[in-house]
């Protein structure tokens, strides 16, 4: 309803309903006075029949003055429309939906019985019978001027945007069953203008994002105020075949395409309202109702509606959810969006497609400056760079960090940076929980032990990520290269060597989350499931930067068929071929653990930017990794390190025997002691298969080939 003055319009408008109800009720009362009492022999009662044309000729007189009272209150009625302001509820009700002046007066005759408790009685004593207390088209043809037969179509405005209900019982015709107003349109008569119930419990409002900062909007990022123009220039001539307006908003992030639909729908002062897959019904005919009251809405609020599909699935058979879609947009008219990842073909008509993308690195850093203020450039340089995130993720954030009553002020971990970071870190979290595993990454540094080489390039790494923004934005490589701005790393080396350790070190210097990604869950044996997988989950990691660690990659990245023999070996390659597109466009720390480098492709090798090989420990690095095998807060004891770093074992397998050693100790009540050591080690090389001396593993305190140290 009209905003200017609510109670202003308010009162016009109880005043023009009661002037129409007046002029209805004696437009009734002159169809009364066609009709004379006759006595019905069943009931014997007094029921209404036509009168000849001698009674109505004696009648003329009183006919004409009751014609002239209806003259002069169809002349109230214009005088009361004129003082609304943008008019009345029934004049923008027949306004909006294109109803004819039959049509209109159809309405409100179905809305009188509602207000008017005499207009029952009206009804059923002017039509034959005197048994029909109800509106029907029957009367509705012969009590209004103009009539139109083509009103009781069910393609006409009453009954396909169900403005009102008809009860057909049995055999009865159309004409005289009873009419009755739908609830929604009483009550926009009445001025009170709401979301049907019917459609109001199947969706959301969708609000924007407060972007503000001080009171000011925050603009648009460039790419993003373009989809804003595409869309309202689109839904200025409509594409589909049925008059619908629809817009196919493309992209992995959902947030940037709810933030574009808000303010195109504010373009248009349009409210907007969330559809989710789920609440769309799958009975054709619940679909079509609701088809039909979505119609209605938008006609009469106006508002815009945004269908999130983003995880149905498109490309497999039409049946079930996307069937559902397909078919409402069929049936619907009115702006809709479809928040699609990729482009649905299958839509009749076409549709326009506006891609959705985050905002750039540089758009980012500049949301990031504007929100903390001067002095924290340096800041907003390393989060853009590091984090991709929508403006309203980044808004999020930087909220959370501000207003998060647990930091302590004076502890130097929970300062506004740190906060920062992990309010960006955290963003993507919910989505990766549901496609891979976080760790805890607790190894840092100094529980490293490799050879120089391999510490060197496990820094040079960490370096990268930590100034990817530097050397991509600020000195403008980034510019140069479409492809290739992640970073791939390939971590190879025997079972226990140090990959997965690794992967927690940089996670715990870089402060960021590590997922192991289970490849028995991305691996499909069905064609094309193994890239959408892929996808979800790069999509998933890319807002939250996280670290993502591919345990026994081999499984998934081995060497591409040659000779392509079947369909199998080519889907096998495509892949490969997406695996190594995502990896390459993914923003952040890809790992790839193997025991098989030998098993890679050359191919996916000159992609990834490192491959670091984790050696067999040498005896002087076993005997570091025993001595940090033991934690300090142990009972001492006295073990012999180099005696202990003969045995040939890798750093995993020796803090499996030092853990199984020190419950072996808990269990006897002692310290961890050299024969429990060496039993606990027993135990592994049978586990591992491997030859046993028993010499190696018996324990003379008398000994003195090695060196005895306190644990």
């Amino acid at each position: 309803m009209p905003n200017s003055n609510v109670a202003t319009w308010s009162e016009g408008n109880e005043r023009y309903l009661a002037a129409a109800l007046a002029w209805l009720r004696l437009r009734l009362e002159r169809r009364l006075e066609q009709c004379e009492p006759a006595n019905d022999p069943v009931t014997s009662r007094s029921v209404p029949h036509w009168r000849s044309d001698r009674a109505v000729a004696t009648n003329l007189e009183s006919n004409e003055e009751r014609d002239g009272r209806i003259v002069e209150a169809a002349r109230e009625m214009e005088i009361a429309q004129r003082d609304v302001p943008h008019g009345p509820a029934l004049a923008i009700l027949a306004r909006r939906l294109g109803l004819s002046r039959f049509e209109r007066d159809v309405v409100l005759l179905c809305v009188a019985m509602e207000l008017d408790p005499d207009v029952a009685h009206l009804c059923a004593v002017v039509q034959p019978g005197g048994n029909r207390p109800y509106p029907s088209f029957a009367l509705a043809l012969v009590l209004f001027d103009d009539p139109r037969w083509d009103a009781l179509s069910p393609s006409g405005p009453l009954r396909r945007l169900r403005l009102i209900e008809i009860n057909q019982t049995g055999n009865q015709p159309l004409v005289t069953s009873a009419l009755r107003a739908d609830e929604r349109i009483v009550n926009f008569v009445k001025g009170l203008d709401q979301l049907d119930d019917r459609v109001a419990h199947l969706v959301t409002t969708v609000t924007s994002p407060d972007l503000s900062i001080d009171g000011t909007s925050f603009p648009l990022a460039e790419s993003q105020r373009a989809a804003v123009a595409r869309i309202v220039a689109a839904w200025k001539h409509p594409v589909q075949s049925n008059g619908a307006r629809i817009v196919q908003l493309l992209g992995p992030d959902e947030e940037s395409k709810r933030l574009v639909a808000t303010r195109a729908a504010a373009e248009q002062k349009r409210g907007l309202y969330r559809l989710s897959v789920d609440a769309l019904p799958t009975h054709p005919g619940d679909l079509e109702t609701l088809a039909r009251l979505w119609e209605r809405e938008t006609l009469l609020l106006p508002v815009c509606l945004y269908i999130d599909a983003e995880d149905v699935d498109m490309d497999a058979a039409v049946s079930g959810q996307a069937a559902a879609i397909l078919r409402f947009l069929d049936r619907c008219r009115g702006e809709i969006f479809l928040a699609v990842r990729d482009p649905w073909p299958r839509l009749d008509g076409g549709a326009a497609r506006i891609d959705v993308a985050r905002p750039t690195a540089g758009e980012q850093s500049a949301a990031w400056s504007a929100w903390l203020g001067p002095g924290f450039e340096g800041l907003a340089s390393r989060l853009a760079g590091q984090f991709d995130l929508s403006f309203a993720a980044i808004r999020r954030a930087e909220r959370d960090a501000n207003f998060d009553p647990a930091m302590s002020p004076s502890d130097p971990a929970t300062s506004r940076d740190v906060r920062l970071w992990d309010a960006c870190r955290d963003a993507a979290r919910p989505r990766l929980d549901a496609l891979a595993q976080r760790l805890e990454p607790k190894a840092v540094w100094d529980d490293l032990i490799l050879p120089d080489d391999q510490l060197r390039l496990l820094h040079q790494i960490a370096d990268q990520v930590a100034n990817r923004g530097v050397v991509y934005e600020q000195w403008g490589f980034g510019l140069k290269m479409n492809r290739g701005l992640g970073l791939s790393v390939l971590f190879t080396g025997a079972s226990g060597t140090g990959k997965t350790m690794a992967a927690e070190v940089l996670a715990n210097a870089l402060r960021l989350h590590l997922y192991r990604v289970d490849l028995s869950a991305v691996v499909s044996k069905y064609i094309g499931e193994t890239e959408k997988n892929l996808r979800k989950l790069f999509d998933a990691a890319e807002g939250g930067g996280a670290i993502l660690f591919m345990d026994e990659a081999e499984g998934l990245f081995s060497t591409r068929a040659r000779d392509v023999k079947d369909s199998h070996d080519r889907y096998a390659n495509l892949e490969v071929g997406y695996l190594l597109q995502r990896m390459e466009a993914y923003r952040g720390l890809a790992i790839l653990a193997t025991n098989l480098k030998s098993a890679i492709d050359t191919a996916f090798l000159r992609r990834l930017r490192y491959a670091v090989t984790f050696p067999f420990p040498s005896q002087a690095d076993r005997k570091r990794m025993w001595r940090k095998a033991f934690p300090t807060g142990m009972p001492p004891a006295q073990l012999d390190f180099d005696r202990l770093a003969r045995l040939d074992l890798t750093g995993g397998h020796i803090h499996t025997v030092a853990l199984n050693a020190a419950f072996l100790a808990a269990r006897a009540g002692t310290p961890v002691t050299m024969p429990l050591v060496l039993i606990s080690a027993r135990d592994e090389f049978l586990k591992l298969e491997r030859p046993i001396n028993a010499a190696d593993f018996t324990w003379d305190p008398g000994r003195t080939d090695g060196q005895k140290g306190a644990a």
